[in-house]
């Protein structure tokens, strides 16, 4: 398990290069669950954990977002 309190923490523009996706898909993306999910760091601020983004960056087409899983029963 991941400690969110040594978890760096990435900007948008890092994320941007890091994944070289949009800011209109990192957004859409997240939305559907396909993308990790950002946090709030101000009233004007988000940010990635860079363990999430990790883990995206190692399995973009199959990652799942745990907090956005719907169970089918």
């Amino acid at each position: 398990m991941i400690d969110r309190r040594t978890d760096s923490i990435l900007r948008l523009g890092e994320v941007r290069a890091r994944t070289g996706l949009s800011t209109a898909t990192i957004y859409r993306r997240e939305g559907a669950g396909t993308f990790p999910n950002r946090i709030r760091l101000g009233a004007k601020m988000v940010g990635w954990y860079a363990s999430d983004i990790g883990e995206w960056i190692a399995d973009p087409f199959g990652y799942r977002n745990p907090a956005r899983v719907v169970s089918d029963d």
